[in-house]
């Protein structure tokens, strides 16, 4: 039987908020459907498309449990569901919608959906290793914004620049940006790497490179093939852009400035080439792995061991 599902034939059982939420995770279960893209399972993203749909914020969700979706309701969600199960389309590009940081922002399929633990990091204010609000943060290979716009909210004072190679990225970009009425706070940029930056100083470098090995971008779950290539492959064992970034992070930073970098599975590949690397990793209270934390000076005094390999 076809998964288009319509909403006249899922009988009278299906009414609630709470009907649909099994049903979605139910079926989205079934299917096998990977999940990795800003939800951890099918319950989450019910949660998401019936949170879209009916306009009703997350954490009121169980007080409604019981609230009869109209069928104009119930339609719209068979419609994504269906799509969800036969295209492994992520939920957060049917809906245009990403949660990071505890911020919603725009996402269609000319960015990475946000996921990066970095969130953590950016709602602790950096702590217990920034201790002052910083002047300047780049935010290096930017895709969707979030990391930037975060990173302004939480520090009102600072500028932002949000760089990356791609315009259609930067177009969301900048959509999320104006969505905030940050224009006066971000300066969104397009750079391959450092190489169109002013030659700024910065007290904080964040960025989510590019970092799937070719081993990995074989065996991807389909879902990640909706996302654009040039934000996920980065050569054979992913490093190729972290390594431009270790090498010139240096000459954009401060005196005591710091890099924080995202290299998700490929953190055995950076200690295996770098095994004498003077970076700390990162742990997180809510899930992920995979980000340093290294400083200018250290940095400096490794480039010949970064350089040699």
């Amino acid at each position: 039987m076809s998964e288009k599902l319509k909403a006249n034939k899922l009988g009278k059982g299906l009414r609630t908020i709470g009907d649909w939420q099994r049903y979605i995770a139910t079926k989205l279960h079934q299917a096998n459907v990977w999940f990795g893209h800003g939800a951890a399972d099918g319950w989450e993203e019910a949660n998401l498309l019936l949170s879209e749909i009916t306009q009703l914020p997350f954490e009121v969700l169980p007080d409604y449990l019981e609230y009869r979706l109209a069928k104009e309701e119930r339609e719209q969600l068979a419609t994504l569901l269906a799509k969800r199960i036969e295209e492994r389309k992520p939920a957060a590009y049917l809906v245009h919608k990403a949660w990071f940081a505890g911020l919603p922002f725009y996402v269609d399929e000319r960015v990475l959906v946000p996921r990066s633990p970095i969130g953590e990091l950016i709602q602790q204010q950096f702590s217990p290793w920034l201790t002052h609000e910083p002047q300047r943060i780049l935010d290096l290979c930017t895709g969707s914004g979030c990391i930037a716009v975060a990173c302004a909210l939480v520090f009102p004072e600072t500028l932002v620049d949000a760089s990356d190679i791609s315009e259609d990225a930067l177009a969301v970009a900048q959509m999320n940006v104006s969505e905030y009425e940050l224009e006066d706070q971000i300066k969104v940029i397009r750079s391959d790497g450092f190489e169109q930056l002013e030659k700024l100083e910065y007290d904080l470098i964040v960025t989510n490179p590019p970092y799937v090995d070719a081993e990995d971008m074989d065996d991807l779950p389909d879902e990640y093939h909706h996302e654009p290539e040039l934000g996920l492959a980065a050569g054979e064992d992913g490093l190729d852009l972290v390594k431009r970034i270790l090498l010139q992070s240096p000459d954009y930073l401060t005196e005591n400035g710091m890099l924080i970098c995202e290299v998700g599975n490929s953190e055995v590949h950076v200690s295996e080439r770098w095994p004498e690397l003077p970076v700390m990793w990162l742990s997180f209270e809510f899930g992920g792995s995979g980000v340093f934390l290294a400083y200018k000076e250290d940095l400096i005094a490794a480039r010949a061991h970064i350089e040699s390999r």
